[in-house]
């Protein structure tokens, strides 16, 4: 059996979508950036312990977990705690270009896999009313960096190079592969 160890709707559409059987089994893991960890190291290292906390309760089943990151200038933007920090986050990112990384885990047996995969997104340049008017919409809660590419969020962004679905939270092409590696053993 495949686990999603995430309760992430984002990341269960995409599972879905794709044709995976699997079911979901959210980690117990509180997530903490370690400061002295690169951005994609904290990714990798976020996603492992999800998947490592479900993999301990079903060690039978392959286990997926993900964290997603947002980073500009080595500043770690997670999910922001209120209206005002969903602001200051977007503010900072108006007409900026910044990375989207999301770490990967992969357990199974005695196998680990964890990777990453990065993306670029650059923002429009936002004015404080879009901003709010964005925020009211409540998308930003729950969210790396203040914001879903997938949703309303589309309307601030101008560019991305790389993965849409690293962006969104899960680079499936990648998982997807794995997993069919991981089932051909």
């Amino acid at each position: 059996m495949i686990i999603l160890a995430s309760n992430s709707v984002r990341r269960i559409e995409l599972l879905k979508d794709a044709g995976v059987d699997f079911k979901v089994i959210p980690s117990n893991v509180v997530e903490v950036i370690d400061e002295k960890l690169k951005p994609e190291d904290n990714a990798m290292n976020l996603a492992f312990l999800k998947a490592n906390d479900v993999f301990n309760r079903n060690p039978g089943d392959l286990v997926i977990a993900a964290d997603t990151i947002v980073t500009l200038n080595n500043r770690i933007f997670g999910k922001p705690k209120d209206e005002e920090e969903a602001f200051e986050m977007l503010k900072t990112l108006s007409n900026k270009r910044h990375e989207v990384i999301t770490g990967v885990a992969i357990l199974y047996r005695d196998r680990k896999d964890v990777f990453y995969s990065k993306s670029t997104v650059k923002f429009k340049d936002l004015t404080d009313e879009q901003i709010n008017d964005y925020i009211a919409t409540k998308e930003p809660f729950g969210k790396a960096g203040a914001y879903a590419i997938q949703g309303i969020g589309k309307s601030i962004v101008d560019t991305f190079e790389g993965d849409f679905f690293t962006i969104v939270g899960l680079p499936l092409k990648d998982v997807l592969k794995r997993i069919k590696e991981i089932e051909a053993i």
